[in-house]
C-alpha cells in the first residue's frame, strides 16, 4: 500500500479510534517525588539503555494523556521492555496521573524554532497524529518533535515487529522500510520540542 494512501487511511482511522482524552490533572508535587527513579534514565542527556541499546527518550513536555497510556501499556504488555513492564506494574493510576503531570511540566518543549525543513514524503502520514513539526495533534497522541532519533526508530520498529501493540501504529510500521524509519526518524528528532526534565 503506498504511504499516501495509508495517510488518508490513518486520518479517519485516528479520529474514530483515538477520540481527545482529557488531561490527567495529577499532582505534581507528589509526581516530582515519584520521579526520582525516573530521573535515573529519563534525567540524564543521551543516556542509552543496557539493551536493548538505545536512547532513553525524552519525556520533558510530553503530552499527559500520551504518558499515561504509554506507562498502562508498559504495565499490560501491549508494550516490551523489561525495565518498564517491572516498574509500569508497581503504579496506581494516581501514580501514572501524577507522573504524566509532573513530567510535562517540568521542561516545557521547547518550540521556539519552528519547523525545521520540510517534512520527507515517509513521513506525511505522521503529521495526522504528530503534526509536521512532531507535536502531537491531541493530548493522546504524544509529541515526538526533539526526541532521540534512535529512540523513535526502536518504536517504529517494535511498532512493525508486534513489539509494540496500537492500531494504529502498527499497519503503518509494517509498510516502512528500514530506510524510510531512519529519514522519518532523522526528521522528527531535528525538530525544536522535547527535553530532559530536571529535579531542582
Amino acid at each position: 500500500m503506498r504511504l499516501d494512501r495509508l495517510a488518508a487511511m490513518l486520518i479517519v482511522g485516528s479520529a474514530l479510534t483515538f477520540p481527545a482524552m482529557a488531561a490527567s490533572a495529577g499532582d505534581a508535587e507528589r509526581g516530582r517525588t515519584l520521579a526520582y527513579t525516573c530521573m535515573g534514565c529519563h534525567g540524564i542527556a543521551n543516556y542509552k539503555n543496557a539493551y536493548p541499546k538505545y536512547s532513553v527518550p525524552k519525556l520533558g513536555g510530553q503530552n499527559e494523556a500520551y504518558l499515561v497510556a504509554a506507562l498502562e501499556g508498559y504495565a499490560s504488555g501491549n508494550r516490551w521492555h523489561p525495565t518498564m513492564k517491572g516498574l509500569a506494574s508497581t503504579l496506581s493510576a494516581e501514580d501514572r496521573a501524577d507522573l504524566a503531570t509532573w513530567f510535562a511540566a517540568a521542561a516545557p518543549p521547547d518550540t521556539g524554532g519552528g519547523q525545521v525543513g520540510t517534512p520527507p514524503a515517509q513521513a506525511e502520514a505522521c503529521a495526522a497524529c504528530h503534526g509536521k513539526n512532531g507535536a502531537g495533534t491531541t493530548e493522546d497522541y504524544p509529541n515526538i518533535g526533539g526526541q532521540h532519533a534512535d529512540y523513535l526508530a526502536q518504536a517504529l520498529n517494535d511498532y512493525r515487529l508486534g513489539k509494540r501493540k496500537n492500531p494504529i501504529m502498527a499497519p503503518f510500521a509494517q509498510q516502512l522500510t528500514q530506510d524510510d524509519i531512519k529519514t522519518i526518524a532523522a526528521y522528527f528528532a531535528k525538530q525544536p520540542g522535547l527535553r530532559e526534565p530536571k529535579l531542582d
